[in-house]
């Protein structure tokens, strides 16, 4: 066992490091509530005004029972459109392209294998009639062209057939109608149609601009234009994390979103919150619109004069709970010099265990 001095001398050791932690935190924590007296927005240069933009007229605020329409859609990538052709009619001289569904009606065929109805051509322009006719060739034939091969070929078989081609439906409309990402060049992708610039148009812009480009190579064609997926219109919930980095969130607006709509996204608050909750908001004047949130009128009392709708661009800031925070900025400056009076005690014990047991006497003492 160690001897007398050497638990005098540990025990000494000890004592010295306690005595000195505790003077550090006798000169930490007066400063650290001085620091929290100032109050938390002056700590981070933000003093919150009633609802107006700083250096701009006060403007109306909507609230949960006073909400207001968004303006016109404007399309940014990366959001999705649902296009959809309503008219889709190749322009003259047409020839048929792989893809293309052709209706095909044929007369004087055998009973059992009639030909009426709708066949698609095959990617290499093949016209499949069935295992009774086989197929035809009719890839960059006209109608015309493609009804004397169709004839033809039903010719082999019949005595004398009488054949019909239309176009039911260009292959083309595949390629349009469908969901189309806009890319970060504010395009969309219509396959062998080439693309269309839409970043920045209202939907009704945008069919516009599509129709124009489809003139090219359609007859007087139309699409209808929505937008399937709102990507580029979002808001933001920030959750400071008492010392420990702030958490950000990014969510779609839809705009029918409150401040407890935004709240409950992010699970309620955390117990390193506080309820000092408000809406910084981007303004046209290039200033921030500080809109003060009083969370205990909302969720206690059924409050909405500060349930506050909440607009595309905003940031939902929920506050830290300061009590925690300087918990954490105390630990982080006492933390280095607790490990470095452990190291201390550690090698202060190392000496003595060294000198209670000299090499080769291990075994004596017990």
């Amino acid at each position: 066992m160690f001897g007398v001095d050497g638990v005098n001398a540990q025990t000494e050791a000890f004592n010295i490091v306690q005595s000195r932690i505790a003077i550090l935190r006798a000169l930490l924590l007066p400063m650290a509530l001085m620091c929290a007296c100032a109050g938390c927005r002056t700590w981070y240069g933000l003093n919150p005004v009633p609802a107006k933009a700083v250096g701009a007229p006060p403007s109306y605020v909507p609230t949960e029972l006073n909400k207001v329409s968004l303006p016109p859609y404007v399309i940014e990538p990366p959001d999705i459109l649902l296009v959809d052709a309503l008219r889709i009619v190749p322009k003259q001289p047409f020839h048929i392209e792989p893809l293309d569904i052709l209706q095909v009606d044929a007369e004087g065929t055998l009973f059992d294998a009639p030909i009426h109805g709708l066949y698609q051509v095959e990617p290499g322009g093949m016209l499949n009639l069935g295992a009774a006719y086989g197929k035809v060739r009719v890839g960059g034939l006209s109608l015309d062209e493609a009804a004397g091969a169709v004839e033809k070929q039903l010719r082999r078989k019949l005595k004398n057939p009488q054949v019909s081609v239309t176009l039911n439906s260009s292959g083309g409309l595949q390629q349009i109608a469908g969901q189309h990402l806009v890319g970060p060049d504010g395009t969309i992708n219509l396959g062998t149609y080439g693309q269309v610039y839409v970043a920045g148009m209202t939907i009704q812009e945008a069919k516009t601009a599509i129709d124009k480009h489809l003139t090219q190579y359609l007859e007087e064609p139309s699409v209808a234009v929505d937008v399937y997926a709102f990507n580029s219109k979002v808001y933001y919930v920030i959750t400071q994390g008492a010392g420990n980095g702030d958490d950000i969130r990014r969510f779609p607006a839809t705009g029918n979103e409150t401040v407890l709509d935004a709240v409950s996204q992010v699970q309620g608050l955390s117990r390193l919150s506080s309820k000092n909750i408000w809406i910084a908001r981007p303004t046209a004047a290039g200033c921030d619109q500080i809109l003060p949130v009083r969370w205990d009128e909302i969720v206690g009392g059924g409050g909405v004069c500060t349930n506050y709708q909440v607009l595309p661009g905003d940031r939902v800031f929920i506050g830290q709970d300061h009590l925690i925070a300087i918990d954490t900025w105390v630990n982080k400056i006492l933390n280095p010099f607790e490990r470095i009076f452990g190291t201390t005690l550690l090698g202060m014990q190392t000496v003595q265990a060294s000198k209670a047991f000299p090499t080769g006497n291990q075994g004596q003492g017990f």
